[in-house]
Order: structure tokens, then sequence, then C-alpha cells
């Protein structure tokens, strides 16, 4: 058996290394957080159980990849330890078993594992002095100048009880709204997108030049002390108390609870909400609270007894691409979708994610049958985020576009010349087209109808009560009766049925802005189809008004007025206004609908998280009161509207001198009519 654990101890100590090494040093990890864990838990039983084959450098006894870059490295003055993990309640339980051995009725803090980078902030009588990487825990790579660029870690301390020195432990993190605007702005430079926040915090970090990390919006939370001289708590709770009081930035979303169950309810709850936080975290990390029964616990060679990280469930992991295949969404556009070994992801099994198009395909170099990284955040469809090349065997084969919609066989083309999509030229009658326009009709973004999902769509074209969505609100309970998914057993009419009609004799008072946007008109979204609304008032004169005079409606242009002169100008497209028109359906502004312009020609770009309004909901309070909502900062933009965490927008604001407002100055904008 020793020879077979030792074979398997040198094979994972050396893939370990590697992938430490890809991490670390490269920012291009080849396999997800939770792969490495395993392997790492892996050798460290091989370890336990074959204690004679236990090397002196073994990845277990470390705290992560001992590698340089070209920054200079220092030791930290007390070593960085890292966190053993557990993965489900059965693990935390015998954690709490070990505790409770050794210590009677113990306060467990619990708190936010934050996805970022750990870092040691080295403070001097209240100076920072030097911050380093967490490194092999015992020597971290110098990277001050650059930690000296983030807004809210403050380069002295405050308060009346500065310590003479003290080490801060931290995480450097990348805000998700931040980073998606990065992501936004890296994508129309044509330049190569980050994975996700944390590469895109390390990589922020590990800049030669200051200036490029100065140019992120990183952001930092403080979590534990390393060494001090000066500065006394009992408890863990205290020390933050401690840390907040010298201006540095903590949570407050740790908890301190006296039960196990108490523990359990804040692990669920945050996995729960784990996408409501302005970062990512991938866990919960559990500390006994007092200071006494942490230095009774002590520590092993790596990690504390006293803590444990409770890690969710992955939300990047990687599986087998067995085929790229395309589906018709419903304006024709044609998009390729992965097809892959089911695997799990964020606590659900996925077999589909989005590949977008051709040119991203070819961007990202995904071939069929390569193993790729997928990723799902909350209730986003999962995305192909790359290839891991090294895993290719050469039987992999590139993907080609089809030329004929694999739902109806009519020609594929692009519409515009330059256009990167490709679209079904059959509009009226492909069967992707239509369940998708009728399902779309129900969605929040347009009328809102309850029961009328993807499920209900197909059922109403596959048994021949629908021709297209022009006879929707012409339904009743005689048609629905001939579809077995709107009946019971006994052919009496199932509950769907009355909630469907009611919920589509409702449909009919939504605004006009919600019924333009019902039309499927291709680039017409809530923002545009709101500025219809209020400039014109009615579906008439939208559907009579020249390209010039739409184009001429702040929040439309040229573009989308093409679209929707091209739009009326089609008999059927003019049919499904009549019949629903006919049906009831509000086809004008009504009385108190239209709001005070008091926003009127202005331009605003928002940033970062808002409490009061949501993304969708601020673009629509703008165009309605006349302005325009904008998705990039220039000297022709009025104001730039900030909310928490905001991205780089911000920063271009501040260089451009674009006048700044947060929520409740905007808010004061609304009601000031001059």
């Amino acid at each position: 058996m020793s020879n077979v654990a030792r074979h398997r101890i040198t094979e994972l100590t050396q893939e370990i290394r590697e992938h430490q090494f890809k991490y670390y040093v490269l920012d291009a990890p080849t396999i997800t957080d939770a792969e490495f864990d395993l392997l790492l838990k892996e050798l460290s039983e091989l370890e336990a159980k074959n204690p004679e084959l236990l090397e002196p450098d073994s990845p277990s006894l470390g705290v992560g990849g001992g590698f340089s870059t070209t920054f200079e490295q220092h030791d930290h003055i007390e070593k960085m330890m890292s966190l053993d993990n557990v993965f489900d309640l059965d693990e935390l339980g015998l954690w709490f078993d070990r505790v409770e051995k050794e210590i009677t009725e113990p306060r467990y803090l619990c708190e936010l594992k934050v996805d970022g980078l750990a870092i040691n902030l080295l403070y001097e009588n209240g100076e920072l002095v030097r911050a380093l990487t967490r490194g092999n825990g015992v020597t971290g790579e110098d990277v001050t100048l650059n930690v000296k660029t983030i807004k809210n870690l403050p380069h002295t301390l405050k308060g009346s009880r500065i310590p003479d020195q003290i080490e801060v432990r931290g995480e450097v993190f990348f805000p998700i709204t931040a980073f998606n605007e990065l992501n936004e702005s890296l994508d129309e430079a044509g330049k190569q997108l980050f994975a996700n926040p944390r590469n895109a915090a390390a990589g922020s970090l590990r800049q030669k030049d200051p200036r490029v990390s100065a140019s992120r919006p990183l952001s930092v939370v403080v979590h534990g002390i390393g060494a001090h001289v000066g500065g006394k708590f009992q408890s863990q709770s205290e020390a933050y108390e401690f840390l907040k009081g010298l201006g540095l930035p903590t949570s407050n979303r740790f908890r301190v609870v006296s039960t196990r169950a108490d523990v359990e309810k804040f692990v669920a709850h945050y996995n729960e909400h784990r996408h409501d936080v302005e970062h990512e975290i991938d866990g919960i990390v559990i500390k006994v609270d007092e200071i006494a029964s942490q230095q009774v616990l002590g520590f092993t060679s790596r990690a504390p007894k006293w803590a444990i990280a409770y890690k969710y469930p992955p939300e990047e992991v990687t599986t087998k691409l067995l085929d790229i295949r395309v589906s018709v969404g419903r304006t024709g556009r044609v998009t390729p979708f992965a097809f892959m070994e089911p695997v799990k992801v964020a606590g659900s099994t996925v077999t589909n994610a989005t590949l977008h198009n051709q040119e991203e395909i070819e961007r990202k170099g995904v071939l069929i049958g390569d193993t790729v990284i997928i990723r799902k955040a909350g209730d986003v469809i999962p995305e192909v985020l790359g290839a891991v090349i090294a895993q290719r065997t050469g039987k992999e084969k590139k993907f080609v576009m089809p030329t004929h919609c694999p739902e109806c066989g009519s020609v594929l083309k692009a519409i515009t010349e330059g256009d990167v999509d490709i679209r079904c030229t059959n509009q009226r009658s492909c069967p992707a087209q239509l369940r998708e326009r009728i399902y779309y009709i129900g969605s929040r973004a347009a009328l809102d109808i309850d029961v009328l999902g993807l499920e209900a769509a197909v059922a109403l074209l596959a048994d021949k009560i629908l021709e297209d969505e022009g006879d929707l609100f012409n339904l009743n309970q005689e048609k629905l009766a001939a579809s077995r998914f709107f009946t019971k057993k006994d052919g009496t009419p199932g509950k769907n049925v009355e909630k469907l009609l009611a919920a589509l004799e409702e449909a009919k008072a939504r605004p006009l802005w919600r019924v333009i946007v019902a039309l499927s008109i291709r680039h017409v979204g809530p923002t545009a189809a709101q500025a219809l609304a209020t400039r014109l008032g009615s579906m008439d004169a939208i559907s009579a008004a020249t390209i010039g005079e739409l184009a001429d409606i702040d929040g439309v242009g040229s573009v989308i007025a093409e679209s929707i002169v091209e739009w009326f100008a089609v008999d059927w497209h003019q049919m499904i206004v009549k019949k629903w028109s006919a049906a009831g359906v509000a086809m004008r502004n009504v009385a108190g609908e239209i709001k005070p312009q008091s926003l009127a020609g202005l331009t605003f770009v928002v940033t970062g998280g808002l409490e009061h309004f949501t993304r969708d909901s601020i673009a629509e309070v703008i165009t309605a009161h006349g302005g325009k909502p904008s998705s990039s900062v220039s000297k022709k933009t009025d104001y730039v509207l900030v909310g928490s965490d905001p991205g780089s927008k911000f920063a271009k604001a501040q260089e451009l001198g674009v006048t700044i407002i947060d929520e409740s100055a905007f808010i004061a904008l609304l009601e000031d009519s001059k």
C-alpha cells in the first residue's frame, strides 16, 4: 500500500504545485477553487494515513503558492495562516465536536468569506508602511504602492488607541458592479476579459505600474490581526470594533452566536443571499470568538483549530463540451450554445451554457470536445468562460455556424452588413420565433402576464390554439379546452385557465410603453419604448412617424428608428396591433401616465448599486421624466449618478469634471420641474 500511496502523493504534490503556480503567479487558473480543495484534501488524508511519507515541503503544510513575480519579497512578522475547509453540515458538526470537547459553551463569530486576494497590512505608529500578499504564509510579495491606491483604505490610522505596530489581515476584492463595468470596457476595446472578480482583483493588484491599479476600483475589507504592539481585546468581535475605531474598513455582516443552530442559520441565509452582497463570497468563516479560547485550541502547521471555512457549492466548474448547437430567439437571432456533460454548478445541474455568437466562440478559442470552464452566478444563464487548453487531445474540432434554421429550415443571414449576428428569415411562422415571442409577452420586461410562461407558450402553439400572438387576447375557456396543458384529466378546465384569462384581462390596461416592448420590435427595449410613448403618446402616432421624426427622440436614434419603421411596414405586424386594439389592449397613454419632464434634455450615467432603484427601473425613471440614460461617460454627460461601490465610470466622471450626484440629489431633481 505504501508504494501506491507514495506514487499518488508524489503525483498529487506535483499537480498541486503546478496549479498553485498558475493561480498565484500567472493569475490564470485552469481548475476551480473547489477542484483544488479536493486535491489538497486527498493529499492531506493520504499523508495522515501514511505519516512516514509526509515531506517537510508538502503543499499540505503550506498555505499557498510561495512563488515570486518581479515584486520584492518580505517576511510577515507573524505567519499568515490559512483555513481548513468543510463542505457540508456533517463536516461542520465534526469541527463543532472538536471545539466543544475543549471549550465549554463557546461563542461563535460568523462572517462572510470574501472571494478576493489575501493581504497583510503593516502599520507603524499609525502609518501604513508595507502591504504584502500572503505568499507562502511566511514570506509575501510587496505590493505597497498598489495597495495605497485603494480608496477605502486609510494610509494613516485614527483614534486615541493607535498601536505602535500592528499587522492587519484583510481581503482585496473587486466589487461585482465595478467588475461588470470593467469587463464591458475591455470588451468594447477588444481586449481579453477577466474570468471573475477574484482574477480581476489579483490582476489589478499585481501591476508594475501603480497607475494601472489606481484606475481599477479595488476595495478591501479587514478581518484579522497578526503581530501587534499595543491594543488589547478579549474577543474577535472586540478586535473588529478596535479595527473599526482605527478607521479601517471592517464588515458589518458578521454575527456572534452561541449555538450550532444559529451558525447553521447564518450559513443558510447567505447561501440563499450570496448574490445580494457587493462582492463575491465563496462561503462562511466561523471562528471561536473568545481570544482565550482560541489560545487553548491552538493551531496546526497551517491553520488555526479555532476557525473553519464552510465552502458553498462552486460557481465555476469544468466539464466536457460535447457539442455546440444553436437556438433561435424571438427576433430571429441565432445564438450558439454549449451542450455539455451534466455538471453541478451553484447548486443545480446544467447541460447548456451560452456562447453568444461565432465571433465570441473564436475569441474564447473553444472547440467541440474541449474541457471547458463554465460559470453561473445567481439566476444568470451559465456561460462558458474558456477552454482548458492543457487537456486537449487533438481530437477536438472547430464549430461552424449553420446556414439554415434548425427549426424551420429557412435561410440564415445577417440583416445588416457587418452584423455579427445571423437571423432566421422566416419571422412570421418559424416555430422558435413564435414560441419565444409569446413567452416574452408574458415576461416581466413586457406585459407581465401570470401563467404565460414557456410551457404555456409551447402548448398554445402545439395545440393550434394560436397561430401567432395576434389572437392572444381573444383566448377564452372554450379555446383553451383544446389543450391538455390547460385541462384536467376529466376534460374540465384546469386552475391555470382562470388565472391566465384574468391575467390577460389585467394586461390590457398596461402602460403603452409595455405594449410597445411586447411587440418584439428589434432593438426596442424598455428605455426606447418609454421615450416613444412619452413623446408620441399613441401607437397610431408611432406607426405613422418617419425615420427622421423617430430618430429625433432622445433615447431612440437612427438605428432604432429604422427598425421601428421597418416593423410597421410589414402587413402581419400591423394586423397584430389591430387585433390587440380590438381586444381592448391600451394603445395610447392614459391621463396621469405621463410624468413631469423634469429631466428633459439631460443625459445621465449610473454607476454602483442604488437603494431605491434597480438597473432597469432607474433607466425607466430617467426616460419617463424626459432624460436620457447612457452607458458611457463623456463631456456631453450632464450627471453621473453614483451609488455604492461605483465602477470605473465614477473615476471617468472625476477626470472629465462631470457633475456627480448621489441618489438623494437625483430624487430632488425628479421633483424639481425647474
